[in-house]
């Protein structure tokens, strides 16, 4: 007999222009190289006109060897231990702070928790994106290379 998981998990994979607010999300089944890859590669296409700097911190799947990078893409890795540099995790603790507790809850469920999260990131303005994540470090860095 084989066990059941105890628990079911999805990764989201999201990137914020810290200047305009614009976002871009992508739901994936792991948190590994090849699906970073994916998201990279989604990225570079949804952003083909620009240059797109993400900001990473040591996560296996941001350093995985086995890692490809678009050429309109740029990772900027954080030192250790300093997540509060990276402006989507704020976005993150927000998101997770508004969680329906119901939902949550019923975590049996996870395709009505994944909805009350897309949900939640659909009613984002961009003025509120940028609010949340427009370090003012990075937006003036970002204008500079303009």
């Amino acid at each position: 007999m084989t066990e059941q998981p105890l628990y079911e998990c999805y990764w989201l994979y999201g990137a914020v222009d810290v200047v305009s607010g614009s976002s871009f999300f992508l739901e994936m089944s792991a948190l590994d190289g090849d699906e970073f890859t994916v998201f990279l590669a989604e990225l570079s296409r949804e952003y083909a006109e620009s240059l797109n700097v993400v900001i990473i911190d040591g996560a296996g799947a941001h350093t995985s060897p086995r890692l490809a990078v678009p050429e309109n893409v740029v990772l900027v890795r954080l030192p250790p231990y300093c997540p509060d540099l990276n402006p989507v995790e704020r976005l993150w603790r927000d998101v997770k702070a508004h969680i329906d507790v119901t939902v949550a809850a019923h975590r049996e469920n996870l395709v009505a928790l994944r909805d009350h999260v897309a949900a939640r990131l659909c009613a984002y303005t961009d003025a509120q994106m940028h609010a949340l994540t427009g370090y003012r470090y990075l937006v003036e860095a970002a204008k500079a290379l303009e």
